[in-house]
């Protein structure tokens, strides 16, 4: 609209049953009805720290006249400031020809943003996905919940939407970038809820995020690139100085691709793909990470442990929680917090017991679940990353065998007190595969299981009845973040392997989807500016 100034107004209280943010907004500023021309919702977040005075905090976008942008801006207390218009810069393609193909091996966040990017720039990338589509991948999933046998090719990990299809669908992120809003943008265009551009910890939820992924891979295709599924990448080898010949495996069948540009999305849980990579002479570094195990509790206690009076209130939700605490020198936290969800069986290969957590959009199950992780230092493990692997694989295929062809568990008095479980009170575990009681210390290194108790006493001072005895927990939480780094320069290329982009969880760079995106779409960009299309 002409002359029309657009202003960000902060701290404006909204109550959960107050609905009419125009009011809100008349009342704080003292604005006339008619002095706003555009009013928009853009950050929105809950405030439950007092449980009697729980509030959404907003940051409203009024557009008015010079006069009252100019009063609006002497408001101190609502912290006004002139929002600009923004254009996107334009990204610059770049003059060398390619040799081959611009190849993303992994359609997790990271190479399902960067072939989305790549694709509407014209690159026409080939996409390398050993698993299936997200809607077949569904049914091996269920399948191996039900049997308890894993297919190691399409499973939690492997397949369309990487292990965050099969999550709670968070989307909160610590990393200020801009791509973000390109990320929110674009999930909610291919079908997300429009929501998650405003909230200020957006999730969409595993029932919807599947969806999604089918749309946004759908994108890819309709934008001229390619995608192969259930086709594996055995091995890369440099090729004539310039470029590389890549060995896909694709039922079988060895398919040979000329690649000028590899996008290496791979996953942290692809460890045969790791060692391909060590075995190549690609420069890897051992870093630190997490393991522990999932806490369950019920739904409603944690709605009223964090919202008071408030739980159960239809515009909050289920409740969140972020818990940290101290094991000696050794950091205990709360990690990937799946409210109304489920611990589901995440291994991705036979012999392993993996859990993670997992949630839909609505979150209405009867428990709320989280990890419960200690820090592992790379001196624990050799600091190699071989021996990070090593590690975490020792971890899973312990929590398998105690599990005895179930998924090992225990109640949180049981495990604080050193005994084995023999049966389970008042908390149900929620495990996909089904349960088996045990003394869990015995599948977790000593220092975990130490740090993991620690840590259950001090967030039960803190979360009081956290440490409740019928409390579930269940092993092992092994998949927090990476223990290998896949080293790379400032052009995001290996440092050993130019032309090599390593990116997301897998490569050691990200931890969650946003993150993960955002490092595929930095990928992209500097293919782009580098080639020409």
């Amino acid at each position: 609209m002409k002359n029309e100034r657009l202003i960000l107004l902060q701290n404006i209280k909204q109550r959960p049953d107050e609905s009419d943010v125009m009011s809100l907004v008349l009342s704080c500023t003292g604005l006339t009805r008619g002095q706003v021309r555009s009013l928009r919702v853009v950050r929105q977040a809950l405030d439950a720290r007092k449980k009697r005075d729980v509030f959404f905090s907003l940051q409203v976008l009024v557009g008015v006249d010079d006069r009252a942008a100019e009063y609006l801006l002497r408001k101190r207390e609502l912290m006004p400031r002139e929002e600009l218009p923004r254009e996107a810069e334009p990204l610059i393609h770049g003059a060398q020809p390619m040799k081959g193909r611009v190849v993303v091996v992994g359609l997790g966040p990271a190479g399902l943003f960067a072939a989305y990017l790549l694709a509407k720039e014209g690159y026409k990338p080939l996409v390398v996905e050993r698993g299936k589509r997200v809607s077949e991948r569904e049914k091996d999933v269920r399948e191996y919940w039900l049997s308890g046998v894993v297919n190691p090719e399409s499973n939690v990990n492997f397949g369309e939407g990487g292990a965050g299809a099969f999550s709670d669908g968070k989307l909160t992120t610590r990393i200020k970038d801009p791509r973000c809003e390109m990320v929110l943008r674009t999930l909610v265009e291919n079908g997300a809820p429009a929501e998650i551009c405003v909230m200020a910890k957006p999730h969409v939820g595993t029932d919807l995020l599947k969806g999604v992924v089918g749309r946004l891979a759908d994108s890819i295709c309709e934008l001229g690139g390619e995608i192969l599924y259930s086709a594996r990448l055995d091995d890369i080898v440099p090729h004539s100085g310039e470029g590389y010949k890549l060995a896909v495996n694709r039922g079988g069948e060895r398919i040979n691709v000329d690649c000028a540009a590899l996008v290496l999305a791979i996953g942290q849980g692809a460890r045969d793909s790791y060692n391909m990579l060590m075995d190549r002479g690609f420069a890897t570094a051992a870093k630190p990470f997490a393991v522990g195990v999932r806490a369950e509790h019920p739904r409603e206690f944690i709605d009223r442990a964090q919202l008071g009076d408030f739980a159960g209130h239809p515009r909050l939700g289920a409740a969140e929680y972020r818990l940290t605490a101290k094991s000696g020198d050794r950091g205990v936290y709360t990690f990937c917090m799946c409210p109304g969800g489920k611990v589901i069986a995440a291994a991705s290969t036979e012999g392993q017991a993996v859990v993670n957590g997992m949630s839909k959009h609505a979150r209405n199950d009867a428990n709320s679940n989280a990890a419960v992780v200690v820090q592992v230092r790379t001196e624990d493990f050799g600091d190699t990353a071989k021996g990070g692997l090593e590690f975490v694989e020792r971890m899973e295929r312990a929590a398998f065998a105690l599990g005895d062809g179930a998924y090992p568990a225990c109640r949180v008095e049981d495990f604080l007190k050193g005994r084995k479980t023999r049966s389970f009170g008042s908390v149900t575990p929620s495990c996909t595969v089904g349960v088996k009681g045990v003394l869990l210390r015995d599948c977790l290194p000593d220092f975990v299981a130490e740090g993991v108790g620690r840590g259950l006493r001090a967030f039960g001072r803190e979360l009081v009845g956290y440490d409740m005895p019928d409390a579930v927990l269940t092993g092992v939480e092994t998949r927090t973040s990476s223990p290998v780094r896949i080293l790379r320069d400032c052009d995001m290329q290996s440092v050993s392997h130019p032309s090599v982009y390593p990116v997301g969880e897998g490569a050691g760079y990200a931890g969650g989807i946003v993150s993960s995106a955002v490092d595929g779409l930095k990928a992209a960009e500097s293919i782009i500016k580098r080639f020409a299309p």
